[in-house]
């Protein structure tokens, strides 16, 4: 395991922890809402992109100097903020302090607008910022050139792998305990949406019968169309047999660990990547609904009426808009004729 120190004094700013995939939803939450830690205590997780202040117009910046911010089609602003930021839970922070002239946020907390809000209790030199506020998961983001990344001398756990997909608390069910649909559920639909998308260059797409179809099904009506000579789009992944004919496209989950998308060792194919915890949950195996399972009484597939059938929303699954235009304006492909055409009818101002 590893533990973050201040790049001024050496002092630990984290507890022990352990890289895992950063979470597809980490930047999607929902609006007016207090959200939970995103990260599993003693976990850290890597943000690549560039995120957070500076922000620049998309006028101003041009599209070349876009480009090179992972951004590939015209947005309100673009981030020129720091890459690699290292997110960790708020439990497992330590020895950091908020600089309070730095605390601003929308209504309920601090959304990080005004850049680090935190400082090291050793030296003060500013290296985190937390952000708690509605619409957020709660987090602490570390500023890479602020932070040492060091051996912590506490034994490190199995890593993340392909078989943590096989265990029942990996599954993400789709419905909240409120009974509203899981807001991780529907950042990871947005996001596998906008790949969706891309993959087939907005053409249309049949899916698999069975819980994808149920539970994706509305959103990818709303965003891909209608017509003939549809895309054949599968579920695929560890442990799954592989769907015959071949498809045209593979639903496969990202690894808990790296983040990387799975693919089938025997052939070449087009895959979208799902979040781990929702790929698991639509290739498991069925619930059971009954809390005292009925055997030898109940021909297969009936279910009993004496207690409640799994909840679901009156309304169906939709994606979360900002991931599926984000990761969607994120894609080199977006810049091909025929999907900056499909990106400027959606969001022509």
């Amino acid at each position: 395991m590893d533990v973050f120190v201040c790049a001024g004094c050496s002092a630990e700013l984290t507890a022990p922890v352990s890289r895992v995939a950063l979470p597809v939803h980490t930047h999607y939450g929902a609006w007016e809402e207090l959200h939970p830690p995103l990260m599993e205590p003693s976990t850290y997780a890597v943000e690549p992109r560039p995120t957070g202040p500076p922000w620049r117009s998309w006028e101003k910046v041009g599209e070349e100097a876009a480009a090179r911010q992972g951004v590939y089609a015209p947005v309100y602003a673009v981030s020129f903020g720091a890459r690699d930021r290292i997110v960790i839970a708020p439990g497992d922070s330590r020895s950091m302090t908020l600089i309070l002239e730095k605390c601003e946020g929308y209504c309920r907390g601090v959304d990080g607008r005004a850049g680090p809000n935190l400082a090291c209790t050793g030296c003060g030199r500013a290296v985190a910022t937390r952000i708690d506020d509605c619409g957020s998961w709660q987090t602490v983001w570390l500023e890479p050139d602020a932070v040492v990344r060091r051996p912590s001398g506490v034994p490190a756990g199995p890593l993340p792998d392909w078989a943590d997909l096989e265990r029942t608390d990996h599954r993400a069910p789709p419905v909240e305990p409120d009974g509203s649909w899981s807001r991780r559920w529907e950042a990871a639909v947005g996001v596998a949406l906008a790949h969706l998308v891309a993959a087939t260059e907005n053409r249309p797409v049949t899916l698999p019968a069975g819980p994808v179809a149920e539970l994706l099904g509305h959103a990818v009506s709303r965003y891909l169309p209608p017509g003939p000579d549809p895309r054949v789009v599968a579920l695929a992944g560890p442990g799954v047999p592989g769907p015959r004919p071949d498809p045209d496209v593979l639903l496969v989950p990202r690894h808990p660990g790296t983040g990387d998308p799975w693919r089938p060792p025997d052939r070449e194919a087009t895959v979208v990547p799902l979040d781990s915890g929702v790929w698991a949950y639509l290739a498991g195996p069925a619930e059971e609904t009954s809390p005292t399972p009925a055997t030898g009484v109940l021909p297969a597939g009936v279910l009993r009426d004496d207690y409640p059938l799994p909840p679901r929303p009156w309304y169906p699954l939709e994606p979360h808009g900002e991931a599926f235009r984000d990761t969607l304006v994120g894609l080199p492909a977006i810049r091909g004729p025929r999907l900056r055409g499909y990106h400027d009818a959606a969001y022509r101002s």
